[in-house]
């Protein structure tokens, strides 16, 4: 194997492993940390507030701060692994930025209900996910694009140009939405992730 191929390897097992430890440290944390949320607003059926950023606030909160460090960089190595795949340069360029990103939501967030101004690390938390946002979005719809012209990889063009379309609006919307947009992320992440690692 080539040193190529190992470093394409790796960061397809990155990817793979990234949505998983992200979703099952949410989930645990969302349970763990239930009564907390609900003290600063949160409503798992209602408009959701502060999740799942706000678990950082709570009394397990640095699981979740180690978290969005370890994805976010396992994020940003998966990309360059499909830049060094695909011969790819500003799709993949793009969500490796949206990796980084996610690695700045380490800045712990301000609760949304609060008697006290946003904080400066509340205002470089709030940053870098818009910065995560409009990187992710627009990496996936290029890649799509180059998904398109790769015989290996064209039949995931529609599927991610889908999940675009399911993310756009479910990003912005501060309720239940949400979690139909993580969702939709961590599947799609773990669908190509595989895919990379069938590369040659």
């Amino acid at each position: 194997m080539t040193n190529k191929s190992h470093l394409i390897r790796l960061a397809a097992l990155a990817g793979m492993i990234a949505p998983i430890v992200f979703a099952v440290v949410v989930t645990g944390l969302t349970i763990a940390e239930a009564d907390f949320m609900r003290s600063i607003g949160w409503d798992p059926v209602s408009p959701v507030l502060d999740w799942p950023s706000g678990l950082a606030m709570g009394p397990h909160g640095w699981l979740m701060t180690v978290t969005f460090f370890l994805c976010g960089g396992m994020m940003a190595f998966f990309a360059w692994g499909l830049k060094l795949a695909l011969q790819d340069k500003l799709a993949t360029t793009l969500l490796m930025v949206a990796g980084f990103a996610m690695l700045g939501l380490v800045f712990t967030t301000d609760p949304t209900i609060r008697s006290y101004p946003k904080t400066w690390h509340g205002f470089l938390h709030d940053g870098f996910f818009a910065i995560l946002g409009l990187t992710l979005m627009p990496g996936m719809l290029l890649l799509g694009r180059v998904f398109q012209q790769n015989a290996q990889w064209r039949n995931l063009s529609i599927y991610t140009w889908g999940t675009l379309a399911l993310v756009i609006p479910t990003f912005w919307l501060k309720g239940a939405a949400f979690y139909v947009f993580l969702l939709a992320i961590l599947v799609w992440s773990e669908v190509v992730a595989f895919r990379l690692r069938s590369t040659r």
